[in-house]
């Protein structure tokens, strides 16, 4: 297939974020992570997928690829252009990343790229929104491996985004304002693991949404959100691996927004269904538009208020 994704002719493009499908063996509870996913897309006929990491668990899967290509299948069946990056559980047992990115590329409609091989990580990429007239790039959106756990010895916790692959992403974020006239091209960037400006933001800022646990991100800040401020052109980051987060806000005019979790092979919350991020950019537009479809087929377009200790409603 053409890799290209396109602006429709009415001037929109959604994307749809799963995220943590802690897909296993096609048991029971994955069957209902297929049945919801098929919902969501019936629901929002979306431009493009994004599977925000942890689409397998593969500590128990008995044969990891095949458990990656069944998590996929409800998208990939459709002819809807998707990309997936790898968490944490990905990766834990019987498969390497390298492998699994593989099988993502074996697929007709993934638009993931392996990426620089030099780079750590694996999958890490830049896909471009075009003008369906001119097929010149509107917007980027980055895709990066944020890891597994730390693999320093005397530092334990989650890994995080490299300083070679927030190098790469300046690299390309020069490039694609340069091509643009030098005005720095609309951006979303796509991870599992949160960077540690969640913390903040919730502490700091009105959020939008919940927060049922603690943000599990990296000891250390590896400058990733720095770059962005510094670059100009990311508007929003998008992450899971917190199943029981959903919600998002703005720091410094970035907003920092987590995923709605959408497996059933893991842990959740009672009252707290499992769903699905709804993205919405429109062309000639630095914002976005986004909202939660939850299982069931009810949509949360406003999120509950959260006001920092201080802040007054």
């Amino acid at each position: 297939m053409n890799k290209s994704l396109y602006y429709r002719k009415d001037g929109t493009f959604t994307i749809v974020q799963f995220t943590d499908l802690h897909w296993q063996n096609g048991e029971p509870d994955d069957l209902l992570t297929r049945k919801l996913m098929e919902q969501v897309l019936d629901a929002e006929a979306p431009d493009l997928v994004l599977i925000t990491g942890d689409v397998i668990y593969s500590e128990h899967c008995r044969d990891a690829k095949q458990s990656f290509r069944d998590a996929v299948k409800a998208v990939d069946e459709r002819g809807i252009p998707w990309a997936a990056v790898f968490g944490n559980h990905d990766t834990e047992r019987h498969v390497t990343r390298r492998e699994l990115m593989d099988v993502q590329l074996e697929h007709r409609f993934c638009v993931s790229e392996a990426g620089p091989p030099e780079l750590s990580g694996e999958g890490n990429a830049v896909l471009y929104v075009r003008d369906p007239e001119t097929g010149k790039p509107a917007n980027a959106l980055y895709l990066l491996d944020s890891g597994s756990y730390s693999e320093l010895p005397l530092l334990t916790g989650y890994q995080w985004i490299q300083r070679d692959q927030i190098a790469w992403y300046i690299a390309q974020s020069k490039a694609a304002a340069a091509a643009n006239g030098g005005e720095p091209l609309p951006s979303l960037a796509f991870f599992h693991i949160p960077l540690p400006e969640y913390k903040r933001v919730w502490k700091k800022e009105l959020c939008f949404g919940s927060k049922h646990e603690g943000v599990a991100c990296a000891p250390v800040n590896s400058g990733l959100f720095a770059a962005m401020l510094e670059m100009g052109d990311v508007v929003g980051t998008f992450c899971g691996h917190d199943h029981v987060n959903d919600y998002w806000g703005a720091l410094h005019d970035i907003r920092l927004c987590y995923g709605r979790a959408t497996g059933f092979q893991t842990y959740g919350r009672e009252g707290f269904p499992r769903g699905a991020r709804v993205i919405q950019l429109t062309q000639g537009e630095r914002d976005f538009a986004t909202y939660v479809r939850l299982d069931g087929g009810s949509v949360i377009r406003e999120p509950k208020e959260h006001y920092p200790k201080g802040m007054e409603a």
